[in-house]
């Protein structure tokens, strides 16, 4: 491990060196690759660094109390000594942290579909209730959302929706998303107070690029129509919406919240090519069923992932088995806490991988 971090060390101090050259900085793409990874080495570099000075002091402290005489001088090395070593076992986790195989989707923007699953009604609702939250986490966040398309029912709920999270890191704080969330809960049409439990999945995946997934345009059939639901008057009376079949595949596509017809197709190609992406990934975890048993986003959408109990005010992710009593504020698009929890359970399961 500390081969690797001084060659970083070393690449990441010839950075600096370049960066400060005129012939560097007169090359807008050269700049911009440097600075990139200037950025991505910064926390390991000053993680060693720092893990490099801590070792220093031990020995220092170490040196000064074979001289010391004075106890209470003494006493003051032994706690800097008992600081250090404590410091730089928790650098040496965090810097095996930084050093795991990073996702090379992690800064990417998102697609999210949403489907109401077994429950009915109350499956639709609830699949609107978790729209309006990943809406709300988003706010929270600073990433835009887009929607693309949505079937919705007339109390309010969703049997689909599908949209898109703009945003640094929006893969990152949003893969462990997919799966089956539960939901238990009186519904406002039950009379006789009953809990029902009822279900909804979410897909997340990243948007991918053109030159990430190539798309045959022969395999593509698009038919335009009228778009319907809210959208204004010139969406609703103009050929505007877009419905994408991918024939080899089966995959079927609608957009239909752009006035332009063209701005619909665009948005559902990259839905198809994110669509066709995380097909793919599917099948490489079905071939290495080790490392979706060393993970804990597998992305599985039949695993059931989460449920929310609304009478016992609480959020249960299984995976991880965390419940926290304040299903309001996760709701409400407070979902950091479990978010953070995830991150460091799937951390903690690569590690233990990587040691064995």
């Amino acid at each position: 491990m500390f081969d690797r971090l001084e060659d970083l060390l070393i690449r990441y101090e010839e950075i600096m060196g370049e960066l400060g050259e005129p012939s560097v900085t007169a090359n807008p793409d050269r700049l911009r690759t440097l600075m990139k990874e200037q950025s991505d080495l910064t926390p390991i570099v000053e993680a060693y660094r720092e893990y490099k000075k801590r070792n220093q002091d031990v020995q220092d402290s170490l040196a000064m109390l074979e001289e010391e005489k004075d106890e209470e001088m003494r006493e003051l090395l032994k706690e800097e000594l008992a600081g250090a070593r404590s410091r730089i076992q928790e650098l040496e986790t965090e810097m095996k942290v930084l050093l795991l195989p990073k996702d090379p989707n992690d800064e990417k923007n998102v697609i999210v579909e949403i489907r109401a699953g077994a429950g009915g009604d109350e499956a639709a609702l609830f699949a609107a209730d978790m729209y309006r939250l990943y809406v709300r986490y988003a706010e929270r966040k600073r990433w835009r959302v887009e929607t693309m398309d949505a079937e919705e029912i007339g109390i309010g709920g969703m049997k689909y929706v599908s949209f898109m999270i703009t945003g640094q890191g929006a893969w990152s704080r949003l893969k462990y998303e997919s799966g089956v969330h539960r939901v238990q809960r009186v519904p406002e049409t039950e009379s006789g107070g009953r809990i029902h439990t009822s279900t909804i999945t979410v897909a997340i995946m990243p948007e991918v690029e053109d030159f990430d997934v190539e798309i045959d345009m022969n395999d593509c059939r698009f038919d335009v129509f009228r778009a319907s639901g809210n959208g204004g008057q010139c969406v609703n009376t103009t050929d505007s919406a877009v419905r994408l079949t991918h024939i080899p595949t089966g995959i079927v596509i609608s957009c239909q919240d752009e006035k332009s017809q063209l701005k619909n197709k665009d948005k559902a190609l990259k839905v198809l090519r994110a669509k066709l992406y995380d097909l793919e990934q599917q099948k490489r975890h079905d071939e290495e069923a080790e490392l979706r048993r060393s993970q804990v986003g597998t992305g599985d959408r039949s695993e059931k992932i989460r449920t929310y109990n609304f009478p016992q005010g609480r959020v249960t992710d299984h995976r991880i088995r965390l419940t926290l009593y304040k299903i309001d504020s996760v709701m409400d698009g407070d979902l950091e806490e479990l978010i953070d929890s995830l991150t460091a359970a799937d951390q903690a399961a690569k590690l233990a991988k990587m040691n064995r």
